[in-house]
């Protein structure tokens, strides 16, 4: 059964997780070392701030013999398309007050554009119809209007130099891609540093990162590798990936010369798209 996920929804499921609980004369710390969660994570979906991922919610049936409701009225993510991997962090995103990522190779999604979206999710794999590539292509679009509100969330993002030379679709797309990216910046809407292939290594460089803080919830990580994403909660463990990236950043161009670099760039593109179309 589809229900929507929102305020409303979690509201209702954390109000009848914490009705049965108490029902079956449980702590929420004794409910979370029977259904192997944390403590920490029962209270946020009691309070309606987060909702349990299926596995949780088959457990939370199974200790509290609830025959099905914490999987069957699972809040879900209303129809939107996302790789299965990275569903959870959907929704912290939207959350989120503010954002730092890192970028490997490709430009992150909440910054892509519409062309460079369309051929990063047409070389995907395993391969998906044009209908599937289509709907997650709408899904990236719509993750990108939280940067319609100039004030939150708060947009840093660390781009590997690697992100501005690999040429994904056309000379023409990137060109349009490094440029949007260049009139964030300089809009301030996103904070946007490159780091040069002269740093050589780095702590960082084995895959995206993103790092989250929000009003009402401890900050979290979130790391994606090949067809993988996890998220990370765990406050030692979130307090490190902050260093790294930290870390990284000292190396990286400042804003104003990481905007400098993507408009020349950006230029170096729209050249020779103009060279090759002549010749």
């Amino acid at each position: 059964m589809a229900i929507e996920d929102n305020p409303r929804s979690r509201e209702q499921y954390g109000a009848e997780l914490k009705r049965r609980r108490e029902a079956a004369g449980l702590t929420q710390e004794q409910l979370s070392q029977r259904a192997v969660m944390s403590r920490t994570h029962i209270a946020h979906i009691e309070a309606g701030r987060r909702r349990p991922d299926p596995d949780d919610a088959r457990r939370l049936d199974q200790v509290l013999g609830a025959t099905g409701f914490f999987v069957n009225f699972l809040p879900t993510l209303d129809g939107k398309e996302v790789a299965e991997h990275f569903k959870q962090a959907l929704e912290f995103e939207s959350k989120a007050t503010v954002i730092k990522e890192y970028a490997p190779s490709l430009v992150p999604g909440i910054l892509q554009t519409r062309p460079y979206g369309y051929e990063v999710l047409s070389c995907s794999f395993p391969r998906k119809c044009d209908e599937e590539r289509d709907k997650l292509l709408a899904t990236r679009l719509e993750r990108a209007r939280i940067l319609d509100d100039f004030h939150s969330p708060e947009v840093w993002v660390l781009l590997d130099e690697a992100a501005l030379s690999r040429v994904v679709g056309s000379l023409a797309v990137m060109c349009e891609q490094l440029r949007h990216i260049a009139e964030l910046g300089e809009s301030r809407r996103i904070r946007v540093h490159v780091l040069p292939y002269s740093v050589g290594a780095h702590p960082l460089q084995e895959g995206f990162l993103s790092l989250m803080w929000f009003e009402d919830l401890p900050p979290i990580a979130y790391a994606e590798g090949v067809n993988s994403g996890r998220i990370l909660e765990l406050p030692s463990v979130v307090r490190e990936c902050q260093d790294l990236y930290d870390h990284v950043l000292g190396d990286a161009l400042s804003h104003r010369k990481s905007l400098d670099l993507l408009r020349s760039v950006a230029e170096d593109y729209e050249h020779e798209a103009q060279r090759a179309h002549q010749s």
